[in-house]
């Protein structure tokens, strides 16, 4: 299976690509919030909640950006399969995307061959996206208290 270089390959671009996608992704969403906090009118507790939900949003976003790249790949010759799975179908690897992108470990689905190289890159992206958006709420929220 990992004899394939061109499955390698394959997979390597894919992961770069997605990757990027998503920090692009993540970027102009916090932008976007950023933007829309201070213009938002109404009480602090709104605007924390807005907050909140938008970055989950962005979240949910890039593990199905995740989960649909490692569900194309799986479609490839010795790109890899999903482990427990019986059919892959695209929810279950957006299922393991978010299981992935969240830290959480693998359990009863498991990716096996080179698309494992797409999922360890999503599990060390997601923790720093997520620590990037606790840090964005974080700040945001420092300034809305000492401006109220």
């Amino acid at each position: 299976m990992y004899s394939d270089w061109t499955a390698n390959l394959l997979v390597v671009l894919a992961t770069g690509l997605t990757l990027a996608l998503c920090v692009l992704v993540h970027y102009e969403g916090l932008r976007w919030l950023s933007t829309r906090l201070t213009l938002l009118p109404g009480l602090r507790r709104r605007k924390v909640l807005f907050g909140v939900y938008g970055v989950i949003i962005l979240h949910v976003a890039e593990i199905w950006l995740f989960g649909v790249c490692l569900w194309l790949l799986l479609h490839f010759p010795n790109a890899g399969a999903m482990g427990g799975a019986h059919n892959s179908s695209v929810l279950d690897a957006v299922y393991l995307s978010a299981t992935t992108f969240s830290t959480l470990g693998f359990g009863d689905l498991v990716p096996v061959g080179p698309v494992r190289f797409l999922t360890g890159t999503e599990s060390v992206s997601g923790f720093i996206l997520i620590t990037w958006s606790a840090s964005f709420l974080y700040l945001e929220m420092q300034q809305f208290w000492r401006r109220q």
